[in-house]
């Protein structure tokens, strides 16, 4: 991200914002490495790879403000892998970390890991510092701490079902688990911080926060969640595109200033019950519009969703959740021209 367009997104969260509207994105392993025409494991292990993808994306859509900018990561296996996790990698799919708690009493025995030397974060910030040079003399910063949430990196070491089922019968050790994660995760926020003092974002993504009730949300979502929130960034960015129908209105309160969902509520909806506090990043139908249609398609969509928006000062516009798969770069730009000519009316 350069220097104007964070300046842009920052003013953006704080209501001060007042140029055109801004489109950004949420890009990664999912979409990133097909659309520059390599595999996702070479996207993993060939970090010159890794650079000149981003770099390619930021060249060809220079006015997007991708998000969170050079995401260092290894998907789903980043944060388990500290854990001990069992990563799983293919040729060309989605990796996978296999649990690594398999009896109750195994939530006992964990301890926290340490971010700077255990599992794959260490290749992580690696990457990043080798790739820093080049990542400045094309006029960008690295803008973000990035992580997954404490219930979605619980959910992998334990499995979804069973943290599911643990939460109703034995709440005091899911607490248990979530205390160990989220000491993590704030050490490696931390870390990530330190490294790189251009960093003045945070960003985490849960969808297992959508996946509970409200009641249990409260209890094992808000506390960790206002915890790892607490810092002194400017921009506080969270995704859960799973439902938010339950936990969107707590937002606000842990400090969340910038919200990418799903599709479960429109815009409007969102403004509604965050009292036009957060600025929303979406929200066309990531896989069914913006990926399958054709451009006209997502042009006119990407209309239709504007013009349902009364309040474009807390919108950046965007679909809803992150890029997914084979999005091409014909729909990409219809998306910008609709957005672009919202601008003109």
């Amino acid at each position: 991200m350069t220097e104007q367009q964070w300046n842009n997104l920052v003013a953006l969260t704080r209501g001060e914002y007042q140029g055109p509207l801004q489109t950004g994105f949420i890009i990664d392993c999912p979409w990133l490495p097909n659309w520059y025409g390599i595999s996702i494991l070479d996207y993993f292990t060939n970090d010159q790879l890794w650079l000149d993808a981003n770099l390619k994306a930021l060249e060809t859509f220079p006015d997007v403000l991708f998000l969170p900018g050079f995401w260092s990561e290894y998907g789903m296996c980043t944060e388990p892998s500290a854990f001990g996790a069992k990563c799983v990698f293919w040729p060309d799919e989605f990796p996978f970390a296999e649990k690594v708690i398999h009896r109750d009493e195994d939530i006992d025995a964990l301890q926290v890991p340490n971010p700077e030397s255990e599992g794959l974060l260490p290749f992580m910030l690696n990457r990043l510092k080798l790739a820093q040079p080049a990542i400045e003399a094309a006029g960008h910063k690295i803008r973000f701490s990035v992580s997954r949430g404490p219930l979605n990196i619980a959910s992998f070491l334990m499995g979804t079902t069973e943290l599911m089922t643990m939460m109703m019968m034995d709440p005091e050790r899911v607490h248990r688990l979530l205390r160990v994660v989220t000491d993590f995760l704030k050490k490696w926020h931390e870390i990530q911080h330190r490294q790189f003092p251009s960093i003045e974002g945070i960003m985490m993504l849960d969808d297992i926060v959508g996946f509970v009730g409200e009641e249990e949300f409260v209890e094992f979502g808000l506390p960790y969640l206002k915890e790892l929130y607490d810092t002194n960034d400017l921009v506080k960015l969270f995704h859960n595109d799973a439902d938010c129908t339950m936990s969107v209105k707590y937002y606000p309160e842990i400090g969340i200033n910038l919200y990418n969902p799903g599709l479960d509520m429109s815009i409007e909806e969102l403004h509604e019950v965050t009292g036009h506090q957060t600025v929303i990043l979406g929200s066309l139908p990531p896989r069914d519009v913006l990926a399958a249609c054709t451009s006209d398609e997502v042009y006119r969509q990407t209309k239709e969703m504007l013009a349902a928006v009364s309040d474009k000062s807390k919108l950046l516009a965007s679909c809803g959740g992150g890029m997914p798969p084979k999005v091409s770069t014909e729909n990409i730009e219809a998306f910008l021209r609709a957005v672009k000519e919202n601008e003109m009316v």
